[in-house]
């Protein structure tokens, strides 16, 4: 349990940046008033995320292989941090959905099959939906978490001294 100690403490740190992120969606108005920004605005998100995630990574080189981290490494702990963070996902998607924003399923129904994106109500609540979202949720954080790991850690990566 030691040996992942570190990604713990930072999955559990994304995942409450993640909430704290759809409080600040839910209040900027981007879950009612504003949705049809939402679709591009809630991308913002990555920033603060790959932010995260490179800070874990690098808290990892420091504190766990002292300064010295090969790219293999790096990416075995970005795994696994993706794999928690996925985990994570369902409960912060719930909090979300039922706790945070109850609303946003019902507006963006609604506001789906206005603009014509969807043509009935149930096209629209068959994508917009807890389980559906959990699962989406839950794949789209493993993946890019493999992605921003495999990137990221191309600058962590402690690079051999020439001799």
């Amino acid at each position: 349990m030691s040996t992942i100690k570190i990604e713990i403490k930072w999955a559990i740190l994304f995942s409450i940046m993640g909430l704290v992120w759809m409080l600040l969606e839910k209040l900027s108005g981007l879950h009612s008033t504003y949705i049809d920004y939402h679709l591009y605005l809630t991308n913002l998100f990555a920033i603060p995320a790959i932010w995260l995630m490179v800070l874990a990574l690098k808290e990892k080189k420091k504190v766990y292989f002292d300064n010295k981290i090969t790219y293999v490494q790096g990416l075995v702990s970005g795994i696994i941090l993706s794999v928690i963070i996925a985990l994570l996902s369902p409960i912060t998607q719930w909090i979300t959905t039922y706790l945070i924003t109850p609303e946003y399923f019902p507006n963006v129904i609604k506001r789906s099959v206005e603009i014509g994106y969807y043509k009935t109500s149930a096209e629209a609540e068959a994508n917009f939906n807890y389980p559906n979202y959990a699962v989406q949720g839950a794949i789209a954080a493993f993946v890019m978490g493999l992605i921003t790991t495999a990137i990221a850690m191309i600058f962590i990566r402690t690079r051999k001294q020439p001799q």
